[in-house]
């Protein structure tokens, strides 16, 4: 694997976290394996789709403005910070999933896409709640 653009996607695919890149207009470019293994859809299912994909509908109108404004101003309000969130599964069943996000920029500068990193962290945030719920019982 002497060729760069090789090794990249190699690294890409084979990162245990989910990686979704997705072009200006939000049309998903890029899903690895982990993005099929948490969220259902195989990369045959979900590149050329839009984020809505994944996205619970009570969640859109927040994700596409933060999306739009990151795109106007170059800037992601939670750049390199995770954050909790739901996410849809393919069989309907909402999951929550800790998230890192990046903007992706040519060599000009210009913002191209979005990035995100994701690993589901449902077991932990409910197994917390529970704990939670039976401490306040």
């Amino acid at each position: 694997m002497s060729n760069p653009s090789d090794l990249d996607a190699s690294i890409i695919e084979d990162v245990a976290d989910a990686l979704i890149y997705s072009d200006r207009s939000g049309t998903i470019m890029r899903w690895n394996r982990a993005s099929a293994a948490l969220f259902g859809f195989s990369a045959a299912d979900a590149l050329g789709q839009n984020l809505d994909l994944i996205i619970p509908e009570h969640l859109r109108a927040a994700h596409w403005k933060g999306f739009e404004a990151a795109l106007a101003s170059g800037v992601m309000k939670l750049a390199g910070k995770p954050t909790l969130t739901r996410a849809l599964h393919k069989s309907g069943r909402k999951l929550y999933i800790e998230m890192t996000f990046a903007l992706v920029r040519d060599a000009g500068g210009s913002v191209q896409g979005s990035v995100a990193m994701a690993r589901d962290v449902t077991e932990r945030v409910e197994r917390e709640r529970a704990a939670k719920l039976a401490q306040n019982s």
